[in-house]
């Protein structure tokens, strides 16, 4: 197994201009799942109701993704009712219901602990210090987070935090964690915490990533028409950590690599509903739109005379 994620598996109900759907797939380490799951072999750690249906298990196993670590418990499996409007980068929660995820209490199983790479989705701080424990000796650990916990157990996330190499956060988390209204500052405030880089999700707007040897900066994909972003930051992780783990190799340059990569898969998440489009892509369309995003950036040139 390359990457362990453990995270949320939800029923989501979401709407957009552009449609709607009830019930959908979803969760942060689902999306992480299969958007690794281009590059590397995944085991994926949640927990989903007795109402879960088999056939999204079913689907995930068929994208080579490890279920043993899916525990099923008695009741409902978590659900989430979301609205955008036309500004996308803003998510309007109609309700959240737990359920079982109220009680999660992750269990990695054996086959999975010797894992070389671990990602931490948004779920508890001190469920993901008790997960850490439980990985023997990985090459790299990610972690994510969100503004709930940021609020409610600042002093618990800071601490786990500082076991991890790579934060993974939004523009809006990164300055309330960090206390500090100016987006660099709060990163590099954020690096003194212990990891050796911030990466900065920042939806329409890129991503940029931060360590103590300077700044990197990935724009997003330039889309006519984008149609529901759930998932998409969990879709760059899955793209950013599967990347690395695919190469085996943490130097700069693929880090850097990593995160145009992350910045590719999310584009695609975006452009349905749900899984939808994760599942119909192919390989070659992720070559050519990695080869566009090159495009994007890339120039020639001498400094002008002034």
């Amino acid at each position: 197994m390359d990457i362990v994620v453990v995270g949320s598996i939800a029923l989501d109900s979401v709407e957009t201009p552009f449609g709607k759907v009830k019930e959908a797939l979803g969760g942060s380490a689902v999306y992480f799942s299969v958007a690794a799951s281009f590059f590397v072999l995944v085991g994926l750690v949640g927990v989903v109701g007795d109402d879960f249906p088999k056939e999204h298990i079913v689907l995930l196993e068929s994208r080579g993704v490890d279920t043993s670590g899916l525990a099923r418990k008695p009741g409902k499996t978590f659900r989430w009712v979301g609205r955008y409007d036309y500004d996308l980068n803003k998510a309007h929660t109609i309700s959240t219901e737990l359920n079982v995820f109220a009680e999660f209490e992750p269990e990695i199983p054996d086959r999975l602990r010797k894992a070389p790479f671990l990602f931490l989705a948004n779920i508890d701080p001190e469920l993901q210090d008790k997960v850490l424990s439980q990985i023997t000796s990985p090459r790299l650990t990610a972690l994510d987070t969100m503004n709930f916990w940021i609020e409610g157990k600042p002093n618990e996330l800071e601490k786990v935090i500082s076991k991890v190499d790579i934060l993974l956060i939004n523009d809006a988390e990164v300055r309330q964690l960090a206390d500090e209204p100016n987006l660099v500052k709060a990163a590099k405030k954020l690096l003194s915490l212990g990891p050796s880089r911030i990466v900065v999700k920042r939806g329409e707007y890129g991503a940029m990533m931060f360590s103590q040897e300077g700044i990197f900066f990935a724009p997003a994909y330039p889309l006519e028409r984008p149609v529901d972003p759930t998932g998409a930051g969990d879709s760059f992780a899955g793209g950013f950590l599967g990347c690395l783990a695919k190469s085996g190799e943490l130097s700069e340059d693929n880090l850097r690599q990593a995160v145009v990569m992350g910045s590719v898969i999310a584009s695609f998440a975006v452009e349905d509903f749900s899984l939808n489009r994760l599942l119909k892509l192919k390989p070659a369309e992720i070559k050519e739109r990695f080869r566009e995003f090159i495009k994007l950036t890339r120039f020639e040139g001498s400094f002008p005379s002034i």
